[in-house]
């Protein structure tokens, strides 16, 4: 059973409101969720905006069946600016000054591509650096009454010494209205050869009013995943882009 505690002050103690297991997702005080989105796989993810942060930023909190399991920080271009996974208590956040090129969700749509090649700290892994592109591929699609579109992307994780410790690719959409990603159908390889392939898309948006908005409990997948859970292949390691956060890549 995971531990859904921080057991830390993250920004000033802003997280130390969430609560444990609990069947509605309560967000730290002083900030107000606006969306929540069901996935494949067993996930729930709440959106949420905190009065407290520049304009543009946007916190999600992600859980399963045990509860959260990992937060994200981003900025209005879809910058990483911290995650904590809550599991491990590892938090990783951007690090600006180490950064050639910076995610920008602004280039992605003008220009049709984004590259970027930025580096995060780790309180437990120590520095990364990522390297990839966002593409779009031009093709609409709706999810439950939900405009996305769609992109293809690549992405590799070097350690300190530049030595790749793990690729990953696939699709995803992405939403201009809410200037976020969902993640799509997904691979990823290891540097020991172990590659998880897998589709945690959307399934479901709930809004204010909504009976499902603001649940922390999953509802797609999760007996399919209890079957599985002791099938999994081996496990890897690869942290996520928080930007479109895939639970395997925490396995």
């Amino acid at each position: 059973m995971r531990s859904n505690f921080l057991g830390m002050a993250i920004c000033g103690g802003l997280f130390s409101a969430l609560p444990a297991h609990a069947a509605d997702f309560t967000p730290p005080q002083g900030c107000e969720v606006f969306m929540t989105v069901q996935m494949h796989n067993c996930q729930v993810a709440n959106y949420y905006r905190c009065a407290a942060d520049p304009e543009g930023d946007l916190w999600t909190a992600f859980a399963d069946g045990e509860g959260i399991y990992y937060l994200s920080h981003i900025d209005a271009e879809t910058r990483w600016l911290e995650s904590v996974s809550t599991d491990t208590g590892e938090i990783e956040v951007f690090d600006p000054g180490a950064s050639k090129d910076a995610p920008s969700f602004s280039a992605l749509l003008s220009d049709g591509k984004d590259d970027y090649d930025f580096v995060t700290r780790s309180n437990y892994r120590g520095l990364r650096r990522y390297v990839g592109s966002d593409t779009l591929t031009g093709k609409s699609v709706s999810i439950d009454e939900v405009p996305l579109e769609t992109i293809t992307f690549d992405l590799r994780e070097d350690d300190q010494n530049g030595q790749t410790v793990a690729t990953r690719t696939g699709t995803q959409y992405i939403s201009r209205k809410y200037r976020v990603f969902f993640s799509g159908a997904e691979r990823f390889e290891n540097d020991q050869g172990d590659v998880v392939s897998y589709d945690d898309s959307p399934v479901r948006f709930d809004f204010p009013g909504d009976p499902g908005f603001s649940t922390e409990t999953p509802e797609y997948d999760c007996d399919l995943m209890m079957t599985q859970a002791d099938l999994r292949p081996t496990q890897v390691s690869l942290a996520p882009l928080s930007r479109s956060f895939s639970k395997e890549a925490l396995q």
